[in-house]
């Protein structure tokens, strides 16, 4: 081994042994935990796939798992076509670009539960601004968090503000591309939706792709502090996602095991969603060069 290879797993370890302790190790006991029945104050009972055979029965785990889905095919393509639609706007230099970048951004950076504060106050029926503006316009005004399918467009609608890490991803990436193809395109009269349709999309689709994937982990992971803060799961379990009912199970019920049969079929449903994605994508991408 060179010098220069030694020196690379020298500061490569820091990080292997961060991951291993603080990612690796955790997943491995959870997955092992989910056969078991354990409630922290007694003896672990194996039960080998009873904790999953429970789980077909468990009307408030469908109920969840559904919700979540409904969220991902909602808020991933919204929150993937807006953070597009944002670093196609603002690739080129202009003035007040930096300040557009900012403003897209800053919303990643607010902690989540002064993110979930401030539309809770956003939301209020009766003195937030968001229908007080509404009414102002003679547009009906919903009950955000009073009925279930308000609630959950509440829900979706925090998250598509919440776009600046894929903003950033996409404005690189479409930076990245040759101007040259562009000229090229222009010369042989391209219009602006033809280039971006032959162009634009296909030199972005593996980013793209990646960027999807990766939402659809984050939206599983994300509806937790919304939901919990700001519609509680309700009304009606109409909003309890699949984070927040392991959550009840493992920290309220002490209900471990269970919970951990949870976190690995939710681990087990993003790894098929992320598949079919990659599969989506490739011929997406590769259809377009038709």
């Amino acid at each position: 081994m060179s010098r220069e290879q030694s020196r690379a797993w020298a500061m490569l370890a820091p990080y292997a042994v961060g991951l291993a302790v603080l990612i690796v190790l955790p997943a491995l006991l959870t997955f092992g935990l989910a056969l078991f029945r354990y409630d922290l104050l007694g003896s672990a009972d194996f039960r080998w796939l009873g904790n999953f055979a429970d789980l077909l029965r468990d009307r408030d785990f469908h109920r969840a798992l559904a919700n979540s889905l409904v969220f991902i095919a909602i808020a991933v393509p919204l929150r993937l076509i807006g953070a597009l639609a944002l670093a196609l706007l603002m690739h080129r230099d202009f003035r007040g670009a930096g300040a557009g970048r900012t403003a897209a951004y800053l919303p990643t950076v607010v902690p989540d539960s002064a993110y979930a504060l401030l539309w809770l106050f956003l939301f209020n029926p009766l003195y937030g601004p968001l229908n007080g503006g509404l009414g102002a316009l003679g547009i009906h005004t919903p009950a955000w968090l009073t009925v279930g399918s308000s609630a959950m467009a509440a829900i979706i609608l925090m998250s598509c503000f919440t776009i600046g890490e894929g903003f950033v991803v996409a404005l690189a990436t479409r930076q990245e591309l040759p101007g040259e193809l562009y000229e090229l395109a222009r010369l042989e009269g391209s219009g602006p939706l033809y280039t971006l349709r032959r162009v634009t999309l296909p030199l972005m689709a593996p980013t793209l792709g990646l960027l999807a994937a990766r939402d659809v982990a984050f939206s599983l992971q994300a509806t937790f502090v919304p939901a919990l803060l700001v519609t509680q799961g309700g009304p009606n379990r109409a909003t309890t996602f699949l984070p927040q009912l392991i959550y009840e199970n493992a920290f309220q019920n002490l209900r471990y095991g269970y919970a951990a049969a949870m976190t690995l079929t939710m681990f087990l449903v993003t790894l098929v969603i992320v598949y079919v994605q990659y599969r989506i994508v490739g011929r997406w991408r590769f259809g377009f060069g038709r």
